[in-house]
């Protein structure tokens, strides 16, 4: 997902300035929670090893590791006070603490699947982390999965890049993945909040 504060040219510029550290600390602070487009700047780093600028396996390994060490931060961010400020947050717009129960102890039955999965959709990539966290999810499962999820996320896209950018420019390949993420977390939203929806309305049905 791209920042129109920062733009596309200067991110490539930051990454050939400095390289390996451009793509590691981008991808760490935005899985901090920090908004910062970490997809994009994984996007330019794959995109400059296909142009000989960088190397493909140490990019590779820069976007993994940054990817997994913000990960780790943002669970026991979200371990250690996650949970109190989520209910600061509750009582601002008058969701109730039962109500916030009931969706944290849904998270946790599917936490590994979000923790893996969330990386590839906009937004959930910056908060799911701290979710499992305050969800309670061990460390050492969320480990597993972290790294998991850190893997196979930079290694599509660094590889989409690499060969991708050789046909078409680095502009359009960022547009179609940042619309692809987009798409792909509204049609997430609906499949989570329709069933919602039907039920509670099932539910006020039967009560008239």
């Amino acid at each position: 997902m791209s920042f129109e504060l920062i733009s596309l040219e200067n991110i490539q510029e930051f990454a050939q300035s400095y390289g390996y550290w451009a793509i590691f600390l981008g991808i760490l602070l935005e899985n901090l929670g920090i908004p910062l487009p970490g997809e994009t700047v994984t996007l330019v780093g794959g995109f400059l090893a296909g142009s000989d600028e960088l190397n493909y396996w140490l990019v590779l390994g820069d976007a993994v590791t940054g990817a997994v060490i913000g990960g780790n931060c943002g669970y026991w961010i979200g371990r250690v006070g996650g949970w109190p400020f989520l209910l600061q947050v509750g009582k601002i717009f008058r969701i109730s603490e039962a109500r916030l129960l009931g969706i944290k102890d849904q998270f946790s039955e599917n936490a590994a699947k979000a923790v893996f999965f969330g990386r590839f959709f906009a937004l959930l990539r910056i908060f799911a982390a701290p979710l499992a966290g305050i969800a309670g999810m061990s460390f050492g499962k969320f480990l597993v999965y972290n790294l998991a999820g850190a893997t196979a996320w930079a290694s599509a896209m660094v590889s989409l890049a690499f060969f991708a950018g050789k046909i078409v420019s680095l502009e359009q390949l960022v547009t179609w993945v940042s619309q692809f993420a987009i798409l792909a977390l509204i049609i997430l939203v609906a499949v989570i909040a329709v069933p919602i929806w039907w039920e509670s309305r099932q539910v006020k049905h039967l009560g008239e």
